[in-house]
């Protein structure tokens, strides 16, 4: 008989809960190759082994799961943090988590979770490390800044300060060049249907490529939103507390900052997100309102021009972004 099995793992161990003839079972593996291979004594073909994206601990176990070909279930830590509200947990320990897990694994709609390819985890950490990169830049220059206010600072540390920033140049234009590089070489078809969007650049086509895998881990547009962050955030109880719609910020910084940007240059050169743009401003949207939505019109877009695999085309309404 098939079970649902819930892992809470960690760094260097993972705990291991399910119910077995009414009666729970809880067990502890360490988390390197030999806990693996004992904790695959205890499983049958048809369980289902369902864990939470805790950091970069699940990755290993996941992985080794996937390759024996056993179902596995990658959970948002989210979707247990709110299962564990409704019951009213108050109790945190490994045990209990692991658990959660799998008391939520028996309500929740349980999906096969897939390894991401090898160009993707490689971008992704080369853009971790530029952004890295940046924040150092950025906290220097404010250094230099401040230092120079002072009328204090010295000419030597002035000198050394400024070589800092310009090492720290080469190397974000060095990491730029690398992740296009790959980038085009991992997704150049996809890059190049994605920029024949108007306001689309290479590389917001890249990092879309990216996080969606190759446009793999999402059925519709409207998962891609959300995930991204710019899916709205309502506050209404009854008829009389209406508060503003937010997006929900729970997604990808660095994507937005990139959508925002595009959004900017897209109510000017795309023709939809134009159309949209003049509307919204003609019924007294606010900028930030707008800029949102034309986000959004640019997700659609995107998703419908992957999907479809065909290029851009003003006039062409794809079957995947009908709503």
């Amino acid at each position: 008989m098939s079970k649902i099995i819930g892992i809470d793992i960690s760094k260097s161990t993972f705990d291991v809960s399910y119910l077995e003839q009414d009666k729970w079972e809880h067990k502890v593996f360490k988390n390197q190759s030999v806990g693996f291979e004992q904790f695959k004594k205890i499983l049958n073909s048809s369980d289902w082994i369902v864990m939470e994206a805790s950091g970069p601990y699940y990755v290993r176990l996941a992985t080794f799961l996937n390759l024996g070909n056993y179902n596995v279930c990658v959970l948002n830590p989210l979707i247990i943090r709110r299962y564990s509200q409704t019951r009213l947990y108050r109790a945190k320990t490994d045990k209990k988590d692991s658990k959660t897990i799998a008391e939520e694994g028996t309500q929740y709609e349980l999906k096969n979770w897939h390894p991401e390819s090898k160009h993707c985890i490689e971008i992704k950490q080369l853009y971790t490390a530029l952004e890295l990169l940046k924040k150092q830049r950025h906290q220097t220059k404010r250094q230099l800044e401040s230092f120079e206010i002072t009328g204090l600072l010295t000419n030597s540390l002035k000198k050394e300060l400024k070589q800092i920033i310009l090492l720290l140049e080469r190397r974000i234009d060095k990491l730029e060049k690398q992740i296009e590089k790959i980038g085009e070489l991992a997704y150049k078809d996809t890059i190049q249907r994605l920029k024949t969007i108007p306001g689309i650049g290479t590389k917001t086509a890249i990092m879309m490529s990216v996080i969606t895998d190759k446009f793999t881990k999402f059925e519709n547009h409207k998962q891609l939103i959300a995930f991204v962050g710019f899916s709205p955030r309502l506050y209404q109880s009854g008829t009389s507390v209406k508060g503003k719609g937010h997006i929900c910020k729970m997604g990808k910084p660095q994507i937005r900052k990139l959508l925002y940007l595009c959004s900017w240059s897209a109510k000017r050169v795309n023709k939809t997100c134009i159309e949209m743009y003049k509307r919204l401003k003609e019924k007294g949207k606010p900028e930030r309102v707008i800029k949102i939505a034309i986000v959004n019109k640019l997700i659609k877009q995107i998703f419908s021009i992957a999907k479809n695999k065909q290029n851009y085309n003003e006039n062409y309404r794809s079957n995947f972004c009908l709503n």
